[in-house]
């Protein structure tokens, strides 16, 4: 029981994430069905009454199987009253016109009561309809009351014409349709959800980025999605956490003992902080010069570093942006930028904080030949990798003498609950044995 509860919020967390997928399904349902329902607009019904005289109508029996009284006049004269003749003689005065074959189905006969006949028109168009149930009515009467009738002459007429037809309006015939087409495509929108993305590897929760390669997550904070240059120079500029992000930040540079962050004071020292992220994830990438960037808010001197890349391709705006000389002077935050192409020392006169921005390849990376650095992050959001790829990074990371001190999280799933946190093992510590005093521990003969 409780494995299926998992299963279902697990799926439901799935069908979350992906709102956009089920509402593209529904949207795409629900004009599936309203469109149906236009292809089929809603029949209209108009009825006319006839009455005949009782002497037509002959005698009455009993039902064998209902018990029902029967009255064989009354049926006779509705099988006439729906006949080829009859219908054929009302084609001519039915405006709009229409097909025998139409007629046939659009005219329904009963004997509601007594000497009256009931002949009802259905059509989709209401005129039509109410020209259907008279135009047949008429039909009826001139038939019966003609030589031609086949069981007599019989004094018929109209006792009440057709008139203001009643049926759904096509709102009331679309809204259902719609409905049922929504929810269809919110049904399949679920299975298609759950069949792509339910074995899906990649890994999502801070619990399960942290076990993969038994590291904390320090931060997970939403990030900024630059697409171009303008972008880039706006983060750098303008970027301001939200309160509750911003506490995580400063947090985060008091663990990793980045100057003296609650007084504001870094003189003294200088720390190097490299953040390593994935080619291919784009989110990860702007985590930081978002940590540069509100490092400089908080008035410390900081350089945003993009060095050597394995994939250029991936950081290649974000190195324009930074090769634009500028000192800080024309930013709000002063937040110097640098790029540099090999593996000389960087330029940290007057700098408390270099933040160093490396993108390696997921799939075979490869630690591009960068300055060292004191402190090393990896960069990862959520849902862009998978345990292998960050254990591949890891690797190659600590492989270059470097200790991974932690993990940032961009654009955390908002429906994780966990913390990233990895536990720590306790150590038990074994009493050592004490001397008991007094007591004789031979025995004398």
């Amino acid at each position: 029981m409780s494995q299926q509860s998992l299963d279902v919020r697990a799926s439901l967390q799935i069908a979350k994430r992906h709102k956009i997928l089920l509402g593209s399904f529904v949207l795409v349902g629900l004009i599936g069905g309203s469109a149906y329902a236009l292809t089929s607009p809603p029949k209209q019904t108009s009825e006319a009454l006839v009455v005949i005289p009782e002497s037509a109508l002959g005698s009455t029996s009993v039902n064998a199987s209902s018990g029902a009284l029967t009255d064989s006049g009354a049926e006779t004269q509705v099988l006439v009253a729906g006949s080829d003749s009859v219908l054929e003689g009302a084609l001519a005065n039915i405006t709009p016109s229409t097909s025998f074959q139409n007629l046939r189905t659009a005219v329904t006969v009963t004997n509601p009561a007594g000497t009256v006949i009931a002949i009802d028109g259905k059509s989709t168009s209401s005129a039509q309809a109410v020209s259907i149930a008279n135009a047949v009515a008429n039909s009826y009467v001139s038939y019966v009351s003609s030589s031609a009738s086949p069981v007599g002459r019989i004094a018929a007429r109209v006792l009440q014409p057709a008139a203001n037809p009643t049926g759904d309006t096509l709102l009331q015939q679309v809204l259902p349709y719609g409905l049922l087409g929504a929810i269809g495509g919110l049904i399949i929108g679920f299975i298609v959800a759950l069949g792509i993305w339910r074995n899906q590897p990649r890994l999502r929760e801070r619990d399960a980025i942290a076990n993969s390669l038994g590291v904390p997550v320090l931060a997970a904070v939403p990030v900024s999605h630059p697409a171009d240059a303008a972008g880039w120079t706006k983060l750098l500029d303008e970027y301001e956490p939200s309160v509750v992000h911003a506490w995580q930040l400063r947090k985060l540079l008091d663990q990793l003992g980045i100057a003296d962050v609650r007084s504001n004071n870094g003189q003294g020292r200088t720390s190097t902080l490299a953040v390593v992220s994935l080619a291919g994830d784009k989110k990860a990438l702007a985590l930081g010069p978002q940590v540069a960037a509100f490092a400089a808010s908080l008035g410390l001197r900081t350089i945003l570093v993009v060095g050597p890349q394995q994939d250029p391709t991936s950081a290649a705006t974000l190195r324009t942006v930074c090769s634009m000389p500028s000192n800080g002077t024309q930013r709000r935050n002063p937040l110097r930028t640098m790029v540099v192409d090999d593996d000389r020392a960087i330029n940290l006169a007057g700098a408390t904080l270099a933040v160093v921005v490396v993108v390696v390849d997921g799939r075979a990376p490869q630690m591009p030949v960068t300055a060292d650095t004191g402190l090393t992050v990896l960069g990862v959001s959520a849902g862009a990798a998978t345990a292998e790829e960050l254990a591949k990074v890891a690797t190659v990371v600590v492989a270059d003498g470097r200790d991974i001190t932690g993990i940032l999280v961009a654009d955390p799933d908002p429906a994780d609950r966990t913390t990233g946190r990895v536990p720590q093992l306790r150590t038990v510590q074994r009493r050592i044995p004490t001397r008991i005093t007094g007591i004789p521990t031979e025995s004398r003969h």
